[in-house]
């Protein structure tokens, strides 16, 4: 599981720091492994060369000896010879008679550890049955490897006269030294190699995953609404240049797309803008008309109470008309983006001030700190406070009995945060995602325009406005903006 949370230049570089060190293991190995073999194929070798050795000195001793040429008289033929011998070719030397029993040895003292007074059946039984008539025996004593090996002496005519049995000690020292030696040599070099392959390693895995970790980046900033911009990777493997004409192909598509949905949305909001206005101004034209039209029937010039009715139809014409301006006031506010004047404001006076406009006692004002200073526009910020103030009056019931709506200003680090908060009637899951649309309200009287003008001030200072909400205790809005 670990490994596969490794990032793909990390698998590059431990796969081939594991690739070196595997390698480095099995020469490692195999030197070992020839180095036995070629000590085993030396010490067979050399036993062999002094079995031919002793075996022609022995032979000239038989055909120079004055005495009868037969079993009995090995031990006087090579009374003295066979110490001669021995200390020629620096290895020890048994004479046996074909029956297994000791004739002759080189060896002063009999010891009855390293040495049979007399042989076994087995070794006697290999010997006569093997073509060239030579039997090794191999066995170890006390951590030592002995070779010992056994063959027929003959006279002048073939005949067998006894069984020459040579002990020979496989002595590895210097060979070991050797292997000692080489190893420490080998392991110097792989250290090297080692650290050679990890700069390397590092740089393969860098490069190979460099052009990936430019495709990478590039993904991360792509962003429907603003221009992404292409890849342009100068050498690249096959696979990365698909890759990379892959994602270039996308961004095409994807702006073409924007572009389209950009334009279908705005006509959409254009057409849903045209009806909300249309809609809004009927609602006033209707009574309007309809006072005109009675007008029309009922002005008589003789009445002695024209100057009343005229009046009265003029107070109703003009209420009609200001209720049309505050729909196009409300709309053209909404529609022109805040003024970017950052003025270095008082933000906690500030407040205070947008508040006083309010007469509800329920409304209560709680700065957690004397004096906070921001570059934001006032009329904007008073903007923001009065909706969201508004919006917490009217979610608050007539019945209710103890309304309550909080303020809070207080700041962390290089922003301010603004919290409204009511004990209202809060508001349902399924328009939480639509609060801040423009036309929605959940109000029977409005426009719907509020939150989404507290909005797009908000955003428009690189600010956020959030909201936190339980249906049937309240709702807080919280309006965060940086400090500069």
């Amino acid at each position: 599981m670990k490994l596969k949370k490794l990032s793909l230049r990390a698998r590059i570089f431990t796969a081939m720091i594991l690739l070196v060190l595997l390698a480095s293991v099995l020469i490692a190995a195999v030197t070992i492994y020839q180095y036995n073999e070629e000590a085993k194929d030396y010490h067979e070798e050399r036993l062999e060369r002094k079995e031919r050795g002793i075996r022609r000195s022995i032979n000239f001793a038989i055909r120079e000896t004055t005495y009868p040429v037969n079993t009995e008289n090995i031990p006087l033929i090579f009374k003295d010879e066979i110490h001669d011998i021995a200390a020629v070719h620096n290895l020890q030397i048994n004479l046996y008679d074909l029956d297994g029993q000791l004739l002759k040895t080189s060896k002063g003292v009999i010891q009855k550890d390293t040495l049979l007074n007399c042989l076994d059946v087995e070794i006697l039984n290999s010997l006569a049955n093997t073509v060239d008539h030579r039997y090794v025996q191999k066995n170890e004593v006390n951590g030592q490897t002995f070779q010992s090996s056994y063959s027929y002496i003959t006279d002048t005519k073939f005949k067998n006269l006894a069984i020459l049995n040579l002990p020979y000690l496989e002595n590895d020292d210097f060979l070991n030294r050797e292997l000692k030696e080489f190893l420490i040599r080998l392991g110097l070099a792989y250290l090297v190699m080692i650290l050679v392959a990890i700069a390397f390693a590092f740089l393969i895995s860098k490069y190979i995953t460099r052009s990936l970790k430019t495709i990478s980046d590039k993904m991360n900033e792509i962003r429907l609404e603003k221009r992404n911009t292409k890849i342009e990777i100068g050498s690249s493997s096959e696979e990365i240049e698909t890759l990379v004409n892959s994602y270039n192909s996308m961004i095409d598509e994807l702006e073409e797309s924007a572009v389209k949905l950009a334009t279908s949305e705005r006509e959409q909001a254009w057409r849903e803008m045209a009806k909300q206005v249309a809609h809004e101004i009927k609602n006033p034209l209707t009574p309007m008309r309809l006072s005109v039209q009675s007008f029309q029937r009922k002005f008589d010039p003789n009445d002695e109470n024209i100057h009343q009715k005229v009046n009265e139809y003029s107070n109703t014409l003009i209420q009609q008309i200001d209720t049309m301006s505050s729909i196009a006031s409300a709309f053209s506010n909404f529609a022109k983006m805040p003024a970017q004047q950052r003025e270095v404001l008082e933000v906690v006076e500030v407040v205070k001030l947008a508040l006083d406009i309010f007469n509800e006692d329920y409304i209560y004002y709680l700065p957690e700190e004397k004096e906070i200073i921001a570059k934001v526009d006032k009329t904007q910020l008073i903007r923001v406070v009065t909706n969201l103030v508004k919006n917490g009056i009217q979610a608050i019931p007539n019945d209710s009995e103890d309304p309550r709506i909080e303020v809070r200003v207080f700041s962390e680090k290089d922003v301010v945060r603004i919290t409204i908060s009511d004990n209202g009637i809060g508001i349902a899951e399924e328009t939480k995602t639509k609060i801040f649309e423009p036309k929605f309200t959940t109000k029977s009287s409005g426009m719907g325009l509020g939150l989404a003008m507290v909005k797009n001030i908000v955003e428009t200072y690189n600010g956020s406005i959030t909201f936190t909400s339980q249906l049937g205790k309240g709702t807080t809005f919280t309006v965060t903006l940086p400090k500069e």
